[in-house]
């Protein structure tokens, strides 16, 4: 049963029995409503600062796991960025110079790899310079990466241009030397034949018999044939490809014909005494780039090193030239 409560009336000096309006009721009620949430809050706050919720030691696992993850993917970043540099130095001083490419510039290399307004999305929150950063390496690895995987691709082609130059390079002597073939003039400064003068020897010359065998000295295509009775004499011009032409002079019958393919090693004619000569030879030119080069630099291929040398000592002989 509910206790009846009692409030002095001072004017009739008796008790009378006391009832709140709804207003007092209302204004306890919220007074009570207000204390128990006060209570809450704070009970809230002393639960929060000294214990972890569930929800809480679940979302600090994420944390504690991601950060993890975002160590092991730095410490990855940094393997394979210690890597694409390895592979870039080997890329610039070693296959580059091997196929004589052109170095890459460093500008390239370390290009931009994006503007600010592509990490916006990151900022904001708070590991977002972290998050940022990691970002930022992995995109410049990525640019290197790219930039290095077509580098590679420019030097696969240049390596099969490399077969194809070494096999077009004239690297053979054009007649097979015994002792009745070999070279009787170099090339410098020698005496005309018929002149007397001192004149600048463009070649060298092979004495030998006529009708000896005269060979393509690397591959390419024959770009002239002509028969003359003055100056060369009859002759055959082969481009090589790659800057270089090989002249062969005072011929005396061919085995090619304009524009045919020939390999090294391939017979185009046979050795004469026509044009402008004092007897039975091969005058033999290396054009590069239209300047004409020593032929001795190119018979690397066919010779020992003792051969070799015998070949330098008597090219180099202060002797008369037989054209």
């Amino acid at each position: 049963m509910a206790k009846i409560k009692y409030k002095f009336n001072p004017d009739n000096l008796a008790f009378e029995k006391f009832k709140r309006s709804r207003f007092e009721w209302f204004v306890r009620l919220a007074g009570i409503i207000s204390a128990f949430i006060i209570l809450s809050f704070g009970f809230y706050l002393v639960v929060s600062f000294f214990f972890e919720t569930p929800r809480e030691k679940i979302q600090k696992r994420e944390i504690d796991y991601l950060q993890l993850q975002n160590k092991l993917q730095n410490e990855r970043v940094e393997v394979l960025s210690n890597i694409v540099a390895e592979l870039e130095n080997r890329d610039e001083n070693i296959y580059r110079n091997i196929f004589e490419a052109e170095p890459i510039p460093k500008s390239i290399r370390d290009a931009g790899y994006g503007g600010v307004e592509k990490y916006a999305n990151l900022e904001g929150y708070s590991n977002s310079e972290l998050v940022m950063e990691s970002q930022k390496q992995i995109d410049k690895l990525s640019k290197k990466l790219y930039v290095l995987t077509k580098s590679y691709d420019d030097l696969e082609d240049l390596a099969a241009k490399k077969g194809e130059m070494l096999a077009s390079i004239p690297a053979i002597q054009p007649v097979k030397t015994s002792d009745r073939m070999r070279i009787a003039s170099g090339f410098g400064w020698r005496v005309h034949p018929l002149y007397k003068v001192i004149k600048f020897h463009e070649g060298l010359d092979f004495t030998g018999t006529v009708g000896s065998d005269i060979y393509a000295t690397g591959d390419g295509v024959v770009v002239e044939v002509a028969y003359s009775r003055r100056g060369y004499g009859n002759k055959v011009v082969i481009s090589h490809g790659f800057g270089y032409k090989t002249l062969y002079a005072h011929m005396q019958k061919f085995n090619v014909r304009r524009g045919q393919k020939v390999k090294r090693g391939e017979k185009i004619g046979t050795l004469g005494n026509t044009g402008l000569s004092i007897g039975p030879h091969l005058h033999y030119e290396v054009i590069l780039n239209g300047r004409k080069i020593n032929p001795v630099y190119f018979f690397h291929n066919d010779l020992s090193p003792e051969e070799y040398e015998k070949v330098l000592q008597l090219a180099e002989q202060a002797n008369q030239a037989l054209d």
